[in-house]
Order: structure tokens, then sequence, then C-alpha cells
């Protein structure tokens, strides 16, 4: 949660260290008392909320089991973010006073801007009495006990940004070999027909890692082969002219514009672009069958082809025949423990786990109940920490408390954010602006990052030499 507290102490530093709009509020204040002590109640805000910012490092994940804890962890949020607004709307008019001040404008307008910082000299009066509740509701209600420094905590987080597990390449798939085989044999088998191939599981099992890795090896043998995400929200054309694009149609005809395609031509079209092709098309995250009733008159008359379409609904999963369903399991406790080994461990010879360690390994594992996505992300997890016994106990503990919440996904990934740094959890959050599944520019979005001020300058390396860094992390935040 320090991410709120990070990003108001990072405006409230800009605010002050803006040399231009203190004088231009200096002259201001000759007209206005309550603004002459302006900048001192700021920095005296910055201070009160450093110390918060230190406080709730300290707790660290605590306040995710404790109710108490949380409520008022939640208080600071509601402070940060007020002053963030406060600090917004100060920038805002200092920087259009300061510009009307150089047009000469400003002897004309002053009045207006005595009566606007006016309003935010009282705003941050307001922002103190909230700061000096949250303080009181602490004093009040959290007992010592309650904010027990994590005194590893730090020591972690310097380590986190040191190493990150590698990515998960052929070799380290675990408990899916078996139906990668199956997979590849119905690519090739002797049906002629078209033949839908779906792949069913509940979130987390790993259906796209399995079907991208047999696609992945398989392309090569499909002279069209084409990747292509549905999720939940879609449009019938959209997908027509994305599939169009990815099968290679307008390469050689660079002056067609499909944008003006209705549906009927994008899918005549199509069947030009696939008659008398081998091709493999995947549809990844599937929920409804209509994504593909709509679409399958496209899809008529290329022999030897295959579709495979990945789902979490077993209707969706019921488009292909019988003997044409993959229903993926939870990984078998053998399969689990080596998949956790091989992230918990990764830079150790033969990914062992320490002797010490296989109890509370062992535990943590059963808690994932065999799925994929919860294992890969509590071994990389507690890649990062400390190899003890008393450090991985504590971890296991608030994993216990977040999965009685009967969401094991949810709640280990939850655990895995809620062990980020400030800054990456602020990088993360911005992601959810975009639509599920929307490809995002690497360079783009690290520059937004910089624009939000969620990158700043480092010691003597620039926003843009530490945009590079954090994109490193976010990258590894998202395996």
């Amino acid at each position: 949660m320090t991410e709120a507290v990070l990003l108001a102490l990072t405006k409230i530093g800009n605010v002050l260290a803006d040399e231009t709009a203190q004088a231009l509020v200096d002259k201001l204040s000759e007209k206005v008392n309550n603004l002459r002590n302006l900048k001192d109640k700021i920095e005296k805000i910055r201070k009160q909320l450093t110390i918060m910012n230190k406080v709730v490092r300290q707790i660290g994940t605590v306040y995710l089991s404790d109710e108490v804890v949380r409520s008022w962890v939640g208080e600071v949020r509601k402070v940060a973010y007020l002053v963030e607004d406060v600090m917004d709307k100060y920038s805002y008019y200092s920087l259009q006073m300061a510009e009307e001040w150089f047009l000469k404008k400003y002897f004309i307008k002053g009045s207006h801007y005595v009566l606007v910082f006016s309003q935010i000299a009282n705003e941050v009066v307001k922002v103190e009495s909230e700061i000096q509740q949250v303080i009181e509701l602490k004093e009040q209600w959290l007992r010592p006990s309650q904010l027990v420094p994590d005194q590893l905590t730090e020591m972690e987080r310097q380590r986190s940004q040191d190493s990150f597990p590698q990515l998960v390449k052929d070799d380290d798939l675990v408990g899916i070999e078996g139906y990668r085989r199956i997979l590849t044999d119905w690519l090739y088998s002797d049906e002629l027909e078209s033949t839908v191939i779906t792949v069913c599981g509940m979130g987390g099992l790993g259906k796209s890692t399995l079907v991208t890795n047999v696609y992945e090896r398989e392309k090569i043998n499909f002279p069209v082969h084409a990747w292509m995400v549905v999720s939940q929200t879609y449009t019938l054309d959209a997908l027509l002219r994305k599939l169009l694009r990815k099968v290679g149609y307008g390469e050689s005809q660079p002056t067609v514009n499909i944008e003006q395609m209705d549906v009927y031509d994008l899918k005549e079209k199509m069947k030009q672009m696939l008659k008398s092709r081998k091709c493999l098309i995947v549809l990844d995250d599937v929920w409804n069958q209509d994504v593909y009733f709509q679409m399958c008159d496209a899809f008529q008359n290329f022999n030897g082809s295959r579709i495979i379409i990945t789902t979490r609904q077993s209707h969706v999963a019921a488009l292909a025949p019988p003997t044409r369903r993959l229903d993926l399991q939870p990984l078998s406790k053998t399969h689990a423990f080596h998949l956790f080994c091989r992230r918990a461990f990764y830079s150790k010879k033969d990914y062992k786990c320490p002797e010490e360690l296989v109890i509370v390994a062992t535990s943590i594992v059963d808690r994932c109940q065999g799925l994929p996505l919860a294992i890969v992300s509590i071994g990389s997890l507690l890649s990062s920490r400390p190899e003890t016994p008393y450090t991985w106990n504590q971890t296991y503990k608030q994993l216990r408390s977040e999965l009685s919440k009967n969401d094991n996904i949810r709640a280990i990934l939850n655990l895995s954010y809620h062990h980020l740094s400030g800054e990456l959890r602020n990088c993360f959050l911005y992601c959810s602006l975009f639509p599920e599944d929307y490809p995002i520019s690497r360079e783009n979005l690290v520059r937004l990052w910089v624009a939000e001020g969620f990158v700043m300058s480092k010691g003597k390396s620039t926003a843009e030499e530490v945009r590079e860094i954090s994109w490193n992390y976010y990258s590894a935040i998202c395996l």
C-alpha cells in the first residue's frame, strides 16, 4: 500500500522544489494571511507522511490478515490520495500563474489566484486535520504487538532487485509432458477435414502455457499459422481483421484497407487466404461458443488444418468432438513440488530444496492445490527471501490466512503483489488502465510511467535510465 504514499510524497517534493512558484505564492501571501505559512505546513505534511510510510513498510504484509491494521492502513491510503489531489491543484495553478505573470497578466488576475491559493491553503489545513485523526486512531486502537517490524523486509527487497527467476523454458515445463504429446499427435492425425481441438481447465492450470509451447514447436509445419487472444469482451469484425493480418493479408496488397470491410467481406477474404492451405489457428481464452460459431464459416475447405481453442468453460470445450478434448487436471504432488523447487531454488544445482525447508516447502506447495500459476507465483516470491525456516514459516502463515478466502489463485497473487516495492506496485497498477489483452508498446508504457512520476531519477541515473530497470522488473512480476 506504500505506493499511494510514495506518489503523494513525490508530488510534495515537486511542489517544494519549485522555487518560481514559491516566490509567486510569497507575493500573494502579502495579501492573504493564511498563505504565509503554507510552505511550512506542506513540509510538515511531508514529514508526517514519510514516517507513516516507514511504519507501513515495517508492518510488511501483517495487515493482510489483521482487520484492525488493514483498516488503519486504508485510512493512511485515503490521506495520501487527499494529499496528492491538493498537490496536483497547487502545481497546476502555480504553473498557470507563472505563465500569466510572464505575460504581464498577473496584475489583472491577481485577485483570482488570491482566491485559488487561499482555498488550497484551507485544503492543506484539512489535510493536517485528517493526518492528526489517523495518528490518533493508531494510538487508540493499534497495539504495539500488531506493528512488529519485519526486519527482513528491506533485505528481501534489495535481494529481489538483484535476482529474478529465469523465464520458463521448454525444458522447465513440469507435469504437462503427457498433454503435450497428446496435443501434438492430434495435430498430425490422419483426419483430413478441419478439426477443432479444445483445451479446457480452471484458471491457473497452464492451458495457454501448454498450447503456446506446442504452437511454437509445430507452427513451422503449417504454411499459415496464427495465435489470437479472444477473452470475454470482443467484436466479431475486430477479431476477423486481427486474424486476417496475422495470416498475412495486406502484405501483398498494401493499398487494401480492411478497416472499411464489413463482416461478410472479411469472411470472404479469410476464405480466400485459407483456401487449400494447411493452417494452425489458436483461439486463446474463449468464454462463449458464439465466438467459434460466428467465425466457423470462414474456416471452411482447408484440409489438414487445426483450430485449437483454450477455455475455462465446459460448454465451449464441447465444440470439439470427445476424442479431441483435453481436460487439464491439477499437478500431482510430485510434479507440483518439482515445479516449485525449479522456481524457488532456480540458482541451485538440480534445484534442490534445503533439508531444513522441506517440511514448510511441502506445506506451501500443498496449499497451492496443484495449480501451476499459484506454484510459480509463490515460488518466485520465495526465491528472493532468506532461506530460513522462520522466514518461510511466516510466509506460510500469511498464505494460509489468505487462502481461507477459498480463492487460491487470487490469494497467492495478492501475497506476491504485496511483497513488491511501492514503486513497482504503481507501475503494475497503472497497467489496469488498459483493456484486457490489449497490446502495450514497451516504449510508450515506460514513458507513461516516467510522465506519471512513477519512475524518478536516482543518484546519477536519469529517469530514462531508471525506466529500463523498471521495465525489467515489470516483465519479471508479470510471469
